[in-house]
């Protein structure tokens, strides 16, 4: 049997330990947002405003990042961001008043945006290195480590209701991940790509500019918005259609969420598989056409278990379109990456409030029927991307 390089293993975890290190970090002090409206007194408006400016400072950090990720490339970039993520738990424990909390969640958006670019080149670049594919078992992990921020949530809460107490054992944990991950991570970036098609080059730029996005990066930075609006808007509003639309008794309704979150983390898990016997077109092409077909018909069909085996086609369908966008996205270069990445957490922002006015302006029916007609856009967007081989390294 082909042994595993022990390089690889090595690389792969202390890349997996990014992942997991910001899926943690977030679910950490969302987590914690009730005692932060307390603490704060905070009206429903402001926490929404508090939200809404972390989603912004990631979403406008993309000039940043293109810079960022040339001057110190991606080890370094890791390393410093998701270090900067512990400081910004340590400063949410002891924010005096609601301006500097809001700065400090803007700067816990752009320090997002920047490791999330900076832990998704690495993995891309693994995959080149070792001729393997490992991605969606990285997007894996982002979950795993949310899952085991919510575990240590609920049991340092249990002992003590602070948020130093909590937020200190996580910035600890963050730090000490971090550091120890280091010495695995890649220190060469993986090389754009070379095009023979001048319209899908890397287009114009100065010697230390961004470059223009081409054609295919534009379909790239589509096909991950419309995407990450279908995860969103499935963890935002699944609970409230299986109560309000599907009729589902109160204690049935997070189901939704579960299903949905279930069925990603095991597709991801497994994804890496079908990508090397299918490719990574054929996974997103078809897998967002099941997402999109099969909620489509549990809307059509109506009721409770319809709706649960709509939402698990989503989750099984859509979980594999973010991994292998951002390894296309990659192959094109750290603009094309930051860019893509900007525009997919805009998707996962702006999705869940537009699908909120479609059934504030109709019903949430045709709300969740715009989140179907996302997926089959994926699908559509999909065909115009040319998606790397491990051959192609």
């Amino acid at each position: 049997m082909f042994r595993v390089p022990d390089d690889y293993r090595r690389s792969q975890v202390a890349i997996a330990a990014l992942f997991c290190c910001l899926g943690f970090q977030y679910a950490t002090w969302v987590s914690r947002i009730p005692a932060l409206k307390t603490r704060l007194d905070l009206s429903e408006a402001e926490l929404g405003l508090l939200l809404m400016v972390c989603g912004a400072g990631a979403a406008v950090s993309f000039p940043l990042v293109a810079i960022l990720t040339k001057r110190l490339g991606s080890r370094r970039l890791s390393v410093l961001s998701a270090l900067a993520l512990a400081v910004v738990l340590m400063a949410l424990s002891v924010t005096p008043n609601y301006p500097v909390t809001l700065l400090i969640v803007f700067f816990d958006g752009v320090a997002v945006g920047c490791l999330n670019v900076a832990m998704n080149a690495q993995a891309a670049a693994l995959e080149v290195r070792y001729q393997r594919t490992t991605m969606a078992r990285m997007h894996a992990t982002f979950s795993a480590g949310s899952l085991f921020a919510a575990l240590l949530a609920s049991g340092v809460t249990s002992f003590s209701p602070a948020l130093p107490a909590h937020f200190g054992t996580a910035t600890a944990l963050v730090a000490v991940v971090v550091l120890a991950a280091r010495p695995g991570l890649l220190t060469e970036d993986q090389k754009a790509a070379d095009s023979s098609d001048p319209s899908e080059s890397s287009g114009k730029q100065g010697r230390r500019g961004l470059t223009l996005p081409t054609r295919v990066t534009v379909w790239m930075g589509l096909a991950m918005a419309f995407g990450t609006v279908t995860e969103g808007a499935m963890n935002d509003w699944s609970a409230l259609y299986l109560k309000d639309s599907a009729g589902a008794a109160a204690e049935l309704a997070p189901l939704g969420i579960a299903v949905v979150s279930v069925m990603m983390v095991l597709a991801r898990l497994f994804a890496d598989g079908w990508r090397t016997k299918w490719g990574d077109e054929r996974i997103v092409r078809v897998g967002s056409a099941l997402a999109g077909a099969g909620l489509a018909v549990a809307l059509l069909a109506g009721g409770v278990v319809p709706a649960l085996l709509g939402f698990a086609c989503v989750g099984l369908g859509i979980a594999a379109v973010t991994p292998c966008v951002y390894v296309a996205a990659a192959r094109q270069g750290s603009d094309a990456l930051a860019l893509v990445a900007a525009m997919g957490t805009t998707g996962l922002l702006a999705g869940p409030a537009v699908i909120g006015f479609i059934a504030n302006g109709t019903s949430l029916v045709w709300g969740m029927g715009a989140v179907a007609v996302s997926a089959l856009v994926v699908s559509a967007c999909s065909t115009r991307i040319r998606f790397p081989s491990l051959a192609d390294a």
